[in-house]
C-alpha cells in the first residue's frame, strides 16, 4: 500500500468509514477531497508523517521558483506568473475569507483551496488556533501569519480582501489597499526579506482586475518609499490577462 493509499484510509477511518473501492478514480483527487472538508480538528502522528512525505514527494517533482530566478520589473519589485505553492520566497500571501480556514469545497481551484491543500491540514489546524484566540472573524483589510508547513516559503500570511458587487467604492479601494499595507508591516515585523502577493480580491470577491492592480502597485511602492522597507515584492499571478495587466502597468509607469 502506498501513501497515498495510507492516507485516504486513514482519513475515512477518522470518519468512522470504511475506505470504499476507489477503483478508476483519481486517487489524488479523493485525498485532496478529504482534506478539504475535513474540519480543524487533532489528527494523529501517523497521518502527518504521510502527509509530509506525500507533499513534500510532490514538491520534489515540481519545478521550483526561487527569487535568484526572477528578474525585477522595478527595484526590488518583481511580476511573476505561475503556481504560488511552488515559488520560494519567504512569505507568500493567501486571499483568505473571514473564517481564515481555508477552502472546504472538494478541490476547488481557489488560491485559498490550493495553499491550505499543498501546505497540508497543519495549517488549517494553525490558522483555527489563531481564531479561536481571536474569539471572531477576521476584518477584512487584515491579515495574520502562520508557517507554510509544507510549502516551499517559510510563512504564509492571510489576509480578507473586500467583496465587491458592482461598482467598485472609495471604501472597497480603501480595504484593498489595507491588505497590502497590513501584510507588508507584518512581514516586515517578522524580518522576511521577500513577500509575494496575489491578486487579492479578484476572485469570487468580484473586485475588477486592472483597478485591483493599480491598488496593489500602488499601495506596495508608498509602502516602500514612506518606511524605506527593504523588503523584496513579487507580484504574483496565475493567468494571462493579469499578467498582461500587470505587464502594462509597469510598462506605463515607467514612461510617466
Amino acid at each position: 500500500m502506498d501513501t497515498l493509499d495510507k492516507m485516504i484510509d486513514l482519513l475515512f477511518a477518522e470518519r468512522g468509514e470504511k475506505t470504499p473501492d476507489l477503483e478508476g478514480y483519481d486517487k489524488r483527487r479523493v485525498w485532496r477531497s478529504l482534506v478539504n472538508v475535513r474540519p480543524p480538528e487533532p489528527i494523529g502522528e501517523e497521518y502527518l508523517a504521510l502527509e509530509d512525505e506525500y507533499l513534500q514527494s510532490r514538491l520534489r517533482e515540481q519545478r521550483v521558483t526561487s527569487l535568484a530566478d526572477l528578474t525585477p520589473k522595478e527595484g526590488d519589485l518583481y511580476l511573476w506568473r505561475g503556481d504560488i505553492t511552488t515559488l520560494a520566497v519567504d512569505g507568500i500571501v493567501n486571499a483568505a475569507n473571514s473564517e481564515l480556514l481555508g477552502c472546504f469545497a472538494p478541490c476547488h481551484a481557489c488560491i485559498d483551496n490550493c495553499i491550505h491543500t499543498f501546505a497540508g491540514v497543519r495549517l488549517r489546524l494553525a490558522c483555527d488556533r489563531l481564531m479561536r484566540r481571536q474569539g471572531h472573524p477576521e476584518g477584512t483589510g487584515l491579515a495574520k501569519i502562520t508557517p507554510a508547513y509544507n510549502l516551499p516559503s517559510r510563512y504564509v500570511l492571510h489576509t480578507v480582501g473586500p467583496i465587491v458587487r458592482g461598482r467598485v467604492s472609495e471604501q472597497d479601494e480603501k480595504l484593498l489597499a489595507s491588505c497590502y499595507t497590513e501584510c507588508l508591516r507584518l512581514a516586515d515585523q517578522r524580518g522576511l526579506g521577500s513577500i509575494a502577493f496575489c491578486c487579492i480580491s479578484t476572485g469570487v470577491f468580484g473586485y475588477p482586475k486592472e483597478p485591483a492592480a493599480e491598488v496593489a502597485l500602488r499601495t506596495v511602492r508608498e509602502y516602500k518609499a514612506a518606511t524605506h522597507s527593504p523588503i523584496k515584492v513579487v507580484f504574483n499571478v496565475f493567468g494571462e490577462e493579469d499578467y498582461e495587466i500587470y505587464d502594462r502597468l509597469f510598462r506605463r509607469d515607467r514612461q510617466d
